[in-house]
C-alpha cells in the first residue's frame, strides 16, 4: 500500500504531545513525524528526539580556522615584513592576543551563521507541507502512514483532541 501523508491540527501542547506518543505506539517512526508551530516548542516538551545538527561543529571549526589566522597575522606578518623598532620584540605578545581572540571570534561567528544558514536549508526551493492554521497558533502534526492504517489512525488521534485530521500534499510555498 502507498503512504499517506496526514495533518492533525492540534490547540494546546499537551495533547498534542500525547498525539505523537499516540502515533509512537501505532507504529508510526519518529522519522515519519514532523511538528511544526508558529512559536517554538522545545523538543523535550513534545517528546521528540533531540534534534541532530551540524552547527556546533561548523562553529568549532570556524573558530579553529580564525586562531589560525589569527597566529598568521601576530606571527606570519611580522616575520614576512620586517621592520625593527629599537628594542622591542618583533611580535610583541599582549596585542597579538587581542588580535589572535578577536580573528577567533569573528571566523567562529561566521561559521555559525553559516551553520544555521544551510542547516534550515533556507532559501527552499522544494515543495513543503504547510497550513495557514499553524500561523494562528495551532500545532500541527504531520505524518507519514500507510493508506489502510489512515481511518485507525484518525480515530485515535480524534480522541485526544485534533481539531481536524486530514490529508495533506507538499506545495509549493
Amino acid at each position: 500500500m502507498a503512504d499517506i501523508t496526514l495533518l492533525a491540527l492540534f490547540e494546546d501542547i499537551d495533547p498534542a504531545a500525547d498525539a505523537i506518543e499516540k502515533l509512537r505506539h501505532m507504529g508510526v517512526t519518529d522519522d515519519r513525524i514532523n511538528v511544526l508551530s508558529g512559536a517554538p516548542i522545545p523538543y523535550k516538551m513534545l517528546g521528540r528526539p533531540h534534534p541532530h545538527t551540524n552547527v556546533s561543529k561548523l562553529s568549532l571549526g570556524g573558530a579553529i580556522a580564525g586562531a589560525l589566522f589569527g597566529l598568521f597575522l601576530n606571527f606570519g606578518t611580522p616575520n614576512m615584513y620586517y621592520v625593527p623598532v629599537g628594542g622591542q620584540y618583533i611580535t610583541p605578545i599582549p596585542p597579538g592576543l587581542i588580535v589572535l581572540f578577536e580573528m577567533t571570534m569573528l571566523f567562529a561567528l561566521l561559521a555559525t551563521f553559516l551553520g544555521v544558514f544551510l542547516d534550515s536549508y533556507f532559501p527552499n526551493y522544494r515543495p513543503m507541507e504547510y497550513t495557514p492554521e499553524i500561523s494562528d497558533g495551532k500545532i500541527g502534526i504531520f505524518f507519514k502512514c500507510a493508506e489502510n492504517e489512515q481511518t485507525k489512525i484518525a480515530d485515535a488521534l480524534g480522541v485526544l483532541g485534533a481539531e481536524t485530521i486530514k490529508p495533506v500534499e507538499a506545495q509549493q510555498l
